[in-house]
């Protein structure tokens, strides 16, 4: 529905290698059992100790003087236990070292092997706010870990070009061709194409592929997006590396396309009852409330499975709206099992010509604090079916 960048998809394999985040071959033939540290319950008093709480301590030196940079590719041979000597993951015991970008993985790493140089092995204590916190979940250790390192090798990341120009903002970017005619204003609705990369070049995102040219105010947009939009004239292209700390070389590169802007029509009021269902709503029993607010015709409803094309505004409880396709004036088609659960469930109880306001609870759809510039907690939608495509 509201259209915004992802962050990077990451693949995992393994274990516990999972929560690091890290890709890992099958097992070896012949397992090889890393032997569980005397120290392992705690850091020794000659331990290296950071600002952070970090501990660590050299086992065998390695050679040169270069250490990895965050935004780097590190391939390295690990093995954790918890303090009580549990083994939880390892490399080492699969017979294949790992490779992940540094910036990926639990801030303990991220910072201790920046430490490090090629060859050199290492033991790290890494106290619970630097791994997982003390109580993760999702059969993730929790409290201080300790971990053998080796740095095996490390492997450069793209950088962004040097002769790059910067918005105002700092995104930089390289005008590849020309528009014409004024910018957009900071409100005005862009109807835009977007490729995005990794700094290796592999893609992750491409409006092309959609069927759909995406539209959407620029304040309504990821402050990235929205800035480099409006810099923009009509017609233009020109490719730019957004901040995204998780990603190899902290950036992913994103080309531009801005096909046309134009005037946002002024945003749907918010309603009086947005602040909480009122009492003649009708509640399923999910939690989710909703009032008709136009009959429609017809007796069909659509499944889950079905395609359907709607108008639609959303509210924060505060009034706030977060999207509307209204505001753009173009409806949006879309599977109604690839939306959040609070609209598949709710247009399933709708029919085509049917106005239908929804109180959606924030476990129906981002949650209570999502990031990525979503909407958390409870959200307002009133919602027009307009046809049930199939």
């Amino acid at each position: 529905m509201n259209f915004t960048t992802k962050s990077l998809r990451r693949a995992a394999a393994g274990t516990a290698a999972v929560m690091l985040g890290l890709v890992s071959a099958a097992p070896s033939e012949e397992p090889t059992m890393p032997e569980t540290p005397a120290d392992v319950k705690a850091a020794p008093e000659d331990a290296q100790k950071t600002e952070s709480g970090l501990a660590s301590k050299v086992l065998s030196p390695g050679k040169g003087e270069k250490h990895p940079a965050a935004t780097d590719t590190v391939t390295v041979h690990y093995s954790g236990w918890t303090t009580d000597g549990k083994l939880f993951d390892s490399s080492v015991q699969r017979g294949q070292p790992t490779s992940f970008p540094l910036n990926g993985v639990i801030k303990g790493w991220t910072e201790g092997l920046q430490l490090m140089v090629e060859g050199e092995k290492r033991r790290f204590w890494i106290p619970a706010e630097l791994g997982y916190g003390e109580n993760p979940g999702g059969g993730r250790p929790g409290g201080t870990l300790v971990f053998d390192v080796e740095l095996i090798s490390i492997k450069d990341s793209p950088k962004v070009p040097a002769d790059a120009k910067k918005t105002a903002g700092g995104v930089a970017y390289k005008v590849i061709s020309e528009g014409e005619g004024e910018k957009p204003g900071a409100k005005d609705i862009a109807t835009f194409q977007l490729i995005v990369s990794t700094m290796d070049g592999n893609v992750v995102q491409d409006t092309h592929q959609s069927g759909q040219t995406p539209s959407a105010p620029l304040d309504k947009l990821p402050p990235q997006l929205g800035e480099v939009l409006s810099d923009m004239k009509k017609g233009e292209k020109r490719t730019c590396w957004l901040s995204e700390p998780g990603a190899p070389g902290g950036h992913v590169v994103a080309e531009f396309e801005l096909v046309s802007f134009k005037e946002a029509p002024p945003a749907p009021p918010a309603p009086d009852d947005v602040a909480a269902a009122p009492d003649d709503a009708e509640k399923t029993d999910s939690g989710l409330k909703s009032k008709v607010l136009k009959a429609g015709e017809g007796k069909d409803h659509p499944k889950a499975t079905d395609t359907v094309k709607v108008h639609y505004t959303g509210w924060t409880t505060d009034g706030e709206m977060f999207d509307s396709s209204v505001q753009r004036g173009e409806p949006a088609t879309f599977p109604l099992n690839g939306v959040i659960k609070g609209w598949t469930e709710g247009l399933q109880l709708m029919v085509p010509g049917e106005k239908r306001r929804f109180w959606i609870p924030a476990d129906l759809a981002y949650g209570e604090n999502p990031g990525g510039g979503r909407p958390g907690g409870l959200l307002v939608f009133d919602v027009e079916l307009l046809e049930i495509v199939k």
